[in-house]
């Protein structure tokens, strides 16, 4: 028996868009992102305060952003560019937090100027966004704290290997450094896991942020205003897999808090969470068509999509599940690499799939493209990155982002000058 992953839309639907947008495209879910959004939200509702900043990285379109700001979401922003896609949504101040790594000094500024949390990633960086934008008076920062658990974590790393982050005693001394140097109020940030199920791991996280509190206060007799566990929650990509169970997570967290930071009387604390992947990725769907097929050594499907469009398959060896639109009911005995066409062996969606007969002309649906899908785009080979589209709550589409066209390719040449 084959799991089912659904569709938030019929082949028809899927006929009539694709016959006013053309393929590839990526479409997103309004309806089940902002659901999704006040689960989260939901879960986290004993908190004093709690903030979720939405990881720009994941899905780096102004539409989404203002969706979720209407939410209630900030931003989580690693560049320039996404602190601007943040301001240009109408977030500021703490509705930003800046976690960055080898950050140069005009992205320093540009959180500076928007008012955002600045969240250090390396103890030098504290002499070094002296010199160029001053102590900002809250400042916060990334703890990395080396090896937990065993294997770590396929995308991230083993947090030890990770180039992220601060070692415990640099904490310590980091933060009574910037507190010699006019700093008055206090965050703290980790990220040690990416895409896992396990709801225990969030669960560790928060147990051992909250004991650093403590430790920190005892030891330096600074009160931290803001406590940031990351973000790194799963989603069930293949079809057997269960989401995590945040309110499970809300319940464990909310008697930590209540045993840790309110028996030592060093509440009120903002719980804050950074999670991209989580909220958008499962309602986000590449839909593509199939251009060729060639039987040689394997049997291979060609879209009209490829790893420009979608690299994790061909960058992690990721699963993302395939339906073939109107054959969901059809027995998958045939087994397919679904290809792209780039100049790359690994331009691959899927290896050795099984899947119902695929005919040239069938419209596929790649699954669970909502987060660092379109978002990881590139130009290799002069593809071109495909349009977004918004599947909207009362079931009309919008177009959120158009395709790339050869003259954007192009643009940063002068051909004139040959």
């Amino acid at each position: 028996l084959v799991a089912k992953k659904s569709l938030p839309f019929t082949k028809e639907q899927l006929e009539q868009i694709i016959e006013q947008y053309g393929t590839p495209f990526h479409i997103y879910d309004e309806k089940a992102i902002r659901a999704n959004a006040r689960r989260l939200i939901k879960a986290f509702s004993w908190a004093p305060k709690f903030k979720e900043y939405f990881a720009v990285k994941a899905t780096p379109n102004p539409y989404i952003l203002k969706i979720l700001k209407e939410e209630g979401f900030g931003a989580d922003c690693s560049s320039l560019a996404e602190l601007v896609l943040a301001e240009r949504v109408g977030l500021n101040g703490h509705e930003i937090m800046f976690t960055s790594n080898n950050t140069p000094a005009h992205e320093y500024q540009k959180a500076k100027e928007l008012g955002a949390i600045i969240n250090l990633d390396d103890i030098t960086h504290i002499d070094y966004i002296e010199k160029h934008i001053g102590i900002p008076e809250f400042i916060s920062f990334r703890y990395n704290p080396g090896p937990l658990r065993k294997g770590g974590n396929a995308i991230i790393g083993k947090p030890e290997e990770a180039k992220y982050g601060l070692t415990r005693e640099q904490l310590f001394e980091a933060y009574h450094k910037v507190r010699s140097m006019g700093a008055e109020r206090f965050g703290i940030h980790t990220m040690i896991i990416s895409n896992e199920l396990d709801p225990g791991f969030f669960v560790e996280t928060a147990n051992m942020m909250f004991d650093l509190v403590i430790e920190i206060y005892n030891r330096l007799g600074i009160r931290i205003e803001l406590v940031n566990l990351g973000g790194g929650i799963g989603i069930p990509y293949r079809p057997e897999q269960e989401p995590v169970d945040l309110e499970y997570i809300g319940r464990e967290i909310h008697a930590l808090y209540q045993a840790k930071i309110e028996g030592n009387g060093l509440g009120p604390l903002t719980i804050a969470m950074e999670s991209g992947r989580m909220i958008t990725g499962p309602y986000g769907y590449l839909v593509a068509r199939v251009l060729h097929k060639k039987n040689i050594y394997k049997n291979y499907v060609g879209l009209d999509a490829c790893m420009a469009d979608l690299m994790r398959p061909g960058m992690y060896g990721a699963y993302h599940h395939i339906t073939i639109a109107g054959k969901e009911d059809w027995p998958h005995d045939h087994i397919y690499d679904v290809t792209g066409g780039l100049c790359e062996n690994n331009d691959k969606f899927a290896i050795d799939r099984p899947l119902p007969r695929i005919d040239i002309g069938d419209i596929v649906v790649i699954h669970d493209t909502g987060a660092h899908g379109h978002a990881m785009g590139f130009n290799y080979n002069g593809k071109l990155r495909s349009k977004e589209l918004l599947l909207k709550e009362d079931g009309t589409v919008e177009m959120i982002r158009r395709a790339e066209t050869l003259d954007d390719y192009f643009a940063t040449l002068d051909f004139s000058r040959l």
